[in-house]
């Protein structure tokens, strides 16, 4: 009998790519690898990438030089969105075996079959406008959720943003395959499911970008609301202009829908909103989030929001803070903006210096501390059901309220998996 080969796994980046990984590993393990931790020695290692910030590009190199140095002999696969945007960059790093596009990552089996070490890197990718299918996948580790993945690509043409062309067309499951999913992760234990994608809130379109089966994220969200065993759902990201008034009041008074919206923003600024071809202007986010609140006092609210984006003046970053400060929001998701290849934001003036970018993020990261401090605060003295997760660190084990409240308590093995009435 041929030993039994390994594979270990690194995923960057979004929730997305860590239900894709999460599928890729069930592939190989059905194949016969056994699966390993990604420090512990392995006869393949796969790397999941991202490509929304030069970080995420930085972040896989290291990797693959830690690896070469630890186990010069394994074989070293790149997928994900950088891999789709820079494949002969990537497989130019001393020690890439391979480089799976978007078309190709659910094929790895198949590829690690012709694959020799010591031979050239080889390339298996495809013009992304080629991509019509779309794959299922959902991630299952020692945590109580799960991210499951219903929705795929982007038709939007945000000047900043490389997700299109590293993942194509928008394209969705059906709502019968994702019930069937839900279930299945329902049998085997799992209490929370995230509704992930790239652009969630188009569920229902087809590879070409027509409507399939007339189906709509609406639709979607009230057929889970149905599905015994799962407590709870939550919305992964949604956009401001596809999150209805019709979505908002059905997550009002859902059985199993938590009260927690993560609506990207981006700039409180309209100006910069057009430069960054948003679809959307900030009245209209406003009326999201009052909405929200109004039906949900209770809800918790995560923004995305990114700072010096070209054309980005100080009244425009002062518009962006007096408008969040304003927002009945949690927490703010940061992120400092960075030229990406191949994009139309490359071509608006004025450049931001870097050292003004990092200067905003602090600045709307202390804003976002202040925010999720008063949040907690408007809570303390209520009791909320806490879904307490397996992991462990340091003895402690953690758990998140219906509304997105992160609870620390010393771990007990009872709570595991279950939800408790818990005092804040």
């Amino acid at each position: 009998m041929a030993e039994k080969r390994s594979v270990a796994f690194h995923t960057l980046g979004c929730k997305l790519n860590f239900s894709e990984t999460s599928a890729i590993s069930r592939l190989l393990e059905n194949e016969g690898f056994e699966k390993k931790d990604f420090d512990d020695q392995a006869d393949v290692y796969v790397i999941n990438t991202c490509s929304v910030t030069d970080n995420a590009d930085k972040e896989c190199r290291q990797l693959v030089r830690r690896i070469q140095r630890r186990s010069p002999q394994s074989m070293i696969v790149i997928t994900g969105c950088y891999a789709q945007l820079k494949p002969t960059e990537i497989a130019s790093i001393p020690g890439v075996d391979l480089v799976l596009g978007a078309a190709e990552k659910f094929n790895i089996a198949e590829h690690l079959s012709q694959l020799t070490k010591g031979d050239n890197a080889r390339i298996c990718s495809c013009d992304i406008e080629e991509i019509s299918g779309f794959n299922a996948s959902w991630s299952v580790n020692d945590r109580t959720r799960s991210f499951l993945k219903v929705q795929d690509g982007c038709d939007y043409n945000c000047s900043f943003c490389t997700i299109p062309m590293a993942r194509g067309k928008s394209r969705s499951d059906s709502i019968e395959n994702v019930l069937a999913h839900s279930r299945k992760l329902a049998a085997g234990g799992v209490k929370e499911i995230v509704l992930t994608g790239v652009n969630l809130g188009d569920f229902g379109k087809g590879p070409e970008g027509q409507k399939r089966h007339a189906e709509s994220f609406y639709e979607l969200v009230r057929a889970l609301d149905e599905v015994e065993g799962i407590e709870r759902f939550r919305i992964s990201s949604i956009e401001p202009n596809l999150l209805t008034n019709d979505i908002i009041a059905f997550v009002a008074n859902s059985r199993r829908f938590m009260p927690h919206f993560h609506v990207p923003l981006q700039s409180g600024s309209n100006e910069v909103l057009s430069l960054m071809r948003r679809r959307y202007k900030r009245e209209l986010y406003a009326d999201r989030v009052q909405l929200i609140k109004t039906l949900m006092p209770h809800a918790g609210i995560g923004v995305d929001v990114i700072v010096g984006f070209p054309g980005e003046t100080d009244t425009h970053f002062k518009e962006t803070f007096d408008f969040l400060h304003s927002l009945d929001v949690s927490y703010l998701h940061v992120f400092t903006y960075s030229e990406r290849a191949n994009t139309v934001a490359l071509d608006i003036e004025p450049v931001v210096p870097m050292a003004v970018r990092h200067e905003r993020n602090r600045t709307l990261r202390n804003l976002s501390y202040m925010k999720q401090q008063y949040f907690q605060e408007q809570h303390r003295g209520q009791h909320r059901k806490v879904l307490f997760e397996g992991h462990a660190k340091s003895g402690m084990m953690e758990g998140y309220t219906d509304n997105y409240i992160r609870v620390s308590t010393p771990h007990r093995d009872e709570w595991v998996n279950q939800l408790i009435d818990w005092p804040l």
